[in-house]
């Protein structure tokens, strides 16, 4: 081709565009060759963004462009490129999102969410909701049904739970306990294992308190249905306590201090030996410590317990009868408790697990500030109206006793299965083989 007849072809419009089109097209398959030269899935971008960026550049007219927009905008995804002597790397998408900016194909400002929305993580079920309007924890305050709620009326919120299980047989001396916690600015609640809730209403604190009923359920059935951590997740401590327990000598608000300042994630007030019903020593007050966290027992039945003892009930171990925990104990010990477990036995040895870090320090009694075990009988008591000749009524004490036992080897069952099930659990507190357990 002559020159004269070149450059007339570049001035004649339609020729001119001719000839763009064409190098267009060459330069469009000399890229796709280059996207098809490699296999995709050697390069190991996400498989789930395959299908959207095995498109080739040069297939991309106006109306297939938008629709790859598209398929970009919903999927943040690793675009591959390949670069001189055959090296494959990964641009980021953004780069991709400048090209397609330029064609006037993408607002990259308010059309596609960024890398921080695809991280993000909201609780199951809650996807279809914006993020700002999930309300994650609750708490048991009461809200008033018009007015100014407490909060916003200067008043202190309650930071600590007391939650007790109760029968209409100890009124007197749960009330006496509610009193003392309320005047340290607890939350009260009630769980009435006998169905009795009207006979507590005589009592001025009573609409204040929080009352669950079911016949004959134990403290941990209703702990593990209606304390679920993310609803006493604005509590700092939770007391999860028997009935039978005489507070004469206990200060919730001392007590709230020392345990803070000793850091115990798990404790219990010690028991008055003169007065309390004692199952295990080291729960007994010590009348020259504020806190302890072991004991020394070297004669006498049952286990020794001396300066090389690592493991309960010598240290690191509080009885199941007046324990507190801390928020984050608490969380981890409703997991613990079985749900078809309700007396809860054999959790005690395993509470240090619990306990946010090393057991023989962070579980402790708490001396300066101690109460009365009643040792009174409750749950499984028979009715003193039922005649005693009547064949139907049973030994209701000896019954809970025997499940209780059941429901403990249930558990040290359970346990072990569940620690050889476990591979990637690690035993903080495993003993070499030959160690007997102290």
């Amino acid at each position: 081709m002559k020159i004269s007849n070149y450059v007339s072809l570049l001035v004649d419009p339609k020729s001119r565009s001719c000839l763009c089109g064409a190098a267009l097209i060459c330069v469009a398959l000399l890229i796709g060759s280059a996207f098809t030269a490699r296999n995709y899935k050697d390069v190991g971008f996400p498989s789930r963004c395959g299908k959207t960026f095995q498109l080739r550049l040069f297939e991309l007219t106006e109306e297939k462009r938008e629709g790859y927009v598209e398929s970009y905008k919903a999927t943040i995804c690793w675009v591959i490129w390949e670069e001189r002597n055959n090296r494959i790397f990964l641009e980021k998408s953004r780069t991709m999102e400048e090209k397609f900016s330029r064609w006037g194909a993408v607002d990259t400002q308010k059309n596609r969410p960024s890398h921080a929305c695809k991280n993000q993580c909201q609780p199951y079920g809650s996807e279809a909701l914006p993020k700002g309007i999930l309300s994650t924890t609750a708490d048991l305050e009461m809200r008033p049904l018009w007015g100014t709620p407490m909060k916003m009326a200067n008043v202190k919120p309650s930071m600590n739970l007391l939650a007790i299980s109760v029968g209409i047989k100890q009124k007197e001396v749960v009330n006496q306990m509610v009193k003392k916690f309320l005047s340290s600015n607890f939350v009260i609640m009630l769980f009435h294992y006998d169905g009795v809730v009207d006979e507590w209403r005589d009592l001025e604190w009573s609409d204040r308190a929080v009352h669950v009923s079911a016949i004959n359920q134990t403290k941990w059935w209703f702990a593990k249905r209606f304390l679920h951590p993310d609803i006493v997740a604005g509590y700092d401590y939770i007391f999860v306590w028997d009935e039978d327990i005489g507070v004469e000598n206990f200060h919730p608000g001392r007590y709230l201090s020392i345990i803070k300042d000793e850091g115990l994630e798990i404790s219990q007030p010690a028991l008055d030996p003169t007065k309390s019903e004692v199952h295990h020593q080291i729960t007994v007050r010590g009348r020259k410590s504020k806190v302890h966290r072991r004991i020394y027992k070297l004669k006498g039945k049952g286990k020794r317990c001396d300066n090389n003892s690592t493991a309960p009930p010598c240290i690191g171990w509080v009885e199941m009868m007046a324990p507190v925990f801390s928020r984050a104990a608490w969380r981890c010990t409703w997991y613990m408790i079985q749900n078809d477990l309700i007396h809860a036995w054999g959790l005690d040895m395993q509470l240090g697990y619990c306990a946010q870090g090393d057991r023989t320090k962070n579980v402790g009694v708490v001396d300066s500030e101690y109460i009365v075990h009643l040792g009174l009988p409750t749950l499984g008591v028979v009715d003193e109206n039922k005649a005693p000749f009547d064949s139907h009524v049973i030994d209701g004490r000896s019954s809970v006793r025997r499940q209780s036992y059941t429901e403990l080897e249930i558990f040290r069952s359970r346990w072990e299965k569940a620690v050889e099930g476990d591979k990637c659990w690690i035993d903080p507190y495993k003993k070499p083989a030959k160690q007997s357990s102290r």
